[in-house]
């Protein structure tokens, strides 16, 4: 039994040959991301990274020497910090760094600056939603607090601790 059919009317031709088509096509596309995209991870100077991982963790035994422990009061785009134990003397502005995890570009910082009631406040930009990693120092850097913390874009109280 032979098959009259001219080869371009039959299956198999046609499944051979789009196997490299495909293959082609996809690593174009591949090629493409790697060219126009940024990997934001990638450090070029790793010597002075690891020097200033040292000097940031330095500032967080110094705020767990220190006992500082904070409470972070969100509402809406207005952020309050009350310190709990630990409160520096001096009364200077604070800085709360929100590190997204995985996207750079939505990465913000806002200064805190006390008020009479002793409670450092802030307006946000923007409602904050999803995880996060917050970076709690003062502006002269000698402390600071690092911590993952959660939002749900609605009123919430989290302790920060160092």
């Amino acid at each position: 039994m032979s098959d009259s059919r001219p080869w371009y009317k039959q299956f198999w031709p046609w499944f051979l040959i789009a196997i490299p088509v495909l293959s082609i096509i996809l690593s174009s596309h591949m090629l493409y991301l790697a060219v126009t995209t940024k990997d934001s991870l990638v450090v070029d100077d790793y010597y002075k990274e690891g020097k200033a991982i040292n000097r940031q963790l330095a500032a967080v035994r110094r705020a767990q020497k220190l006992g500082i422990s904070t409470e972070l009061s969100v509402s809406e785009t207005v952020l309050s910090l009350e310190f709990i134990s630990g409160q520096p003397e001096s009364g200077t502005a604070l800085e709360l760094f929100f590190q997204h995890p995985t996207l750079e570009n939505k990465d913000f910082r806002v200064l805190l600056t006390r008020d009479a009631g002793g409670i450092y406040r802030a307006e946000l930009p923007h409602q904050l939603e999803g995880k996060w990693k917050l970076n709690l120092h003062p502006l002269n850097g000698q402390w600071k607090i690092q911590q993952p913390l959660s939002f749900n874009g609605q009123q919430q109280t989290q302790r920060l601790l160092p």
